[in-house]
């Protein structure tokens, strides 16, 4: 039976473990559906980065970074939700890609590829996830306190729009992550789906990163699994994975 490379395998949990932590507060900033728009900024990044030849995992990257750093200034300026200027954002990003992307290579990055994946992807991505992880456990008590009251944050000494601008950045480095492996039309999906289910399971916030990494590793590595010995792309199955825990999380009342 083939098996998934090793090197895929790492950074593909990696990923999974990013994509719970954030997700979770994600979910409690009610990012759920701008999550998934949020990802489609990397289309211009990917059009640009295969018409030079470039990875498109580089365009991709520079896209989101750009995206996020563009949301948040004006959410700073107009006091706009998030949610709302992502949508903005995302339809002209998505306009953008739509005439500068296209071929095969557009396809592999809208719904993933983890074949062949190289040293420097792996290097990136252990990286990528190292650093998402360390800020959200690190940062997750202001992040706590900024979601419960702006000015009591600012009362405390949190830095509010530094926090939010590192939150975003944290968020596009995660979509960055998952290109590979669910492309950036279901990246967003492994977000926000086991950070949902683990919102109505758990009675903590601890108690809702460790379930929502839990489902998301879950569902990502048997997804995996089942994608190689199946011969199929391995993001739909990743996330139909994760939407049957949604789907039985909503037996219990």
């Amino acid at each position: 039976m083939m098996t998934m490379d090793p090197r895929a395998l790492t950074v593909c949990a990696a990923m999974a473990v990013a994509a719970g932590l954030v997700g979770c507060f994600a979910v409690m900033r009610r990012m759920t559906l701008a999550a998934d728009a949020f990802s489609h900024v990397a289309l211009p990044g990917i059009g640009l980065a295969l018409a030079l030849r470039l990875n498109p995992l580089v365009g991709a990257l520079l896209a989101l970074l750009a995206g996020s750093t563009l949301i948040w200034a004006i959410e700073g300026r107009t006091k706009l939700s998030t949610e709302a200027i992502t949508g903005v954002v995302f339809s002209v990003a998505l306009a953008i890609g739509s005439l500068t992307a296209s071929g095969e290579e557009l396809i592999d990055a809208l719904f993933g590829t983890p074949a062949g994946i190289t040293t420097g992807e792996m290097i990136f991505g252990l990286a990528a996830a190292l650093a998402v992880a360390g800020f959200i456990l690190r940062a997750r008590a202001p992040l706590l306190v900024s979601l419960v009251s702006t000015d009591v944050a600012i009362a405390s000494g949190i830095s509010v729009t530094r926090l939010e601008l590192s939150f975003l950045i944290a968020f596009a480095l995660t979509v960055a992550l998952g290109m590979r492996f669910l492309g950036v039309l279901l990246m967003g999906s492994l977000i926000i789906i086991p950070a949902t289910v683990a919102k109505r399971l758990a009675k903590s916030v601890n108690g809702m990163l460790v379930v929502a990494v839990g489902i998301a590793l879950f569902s990502t590595l048997i997804g995996s699994w089942i994608a190689v010995a199946a011969h199929r792309t391995s993001g739909p199955i990743i996330v139909i994975i994760a939407g049957t825990f949604f789907f039985l999380s909503l037996i219990r009342h």
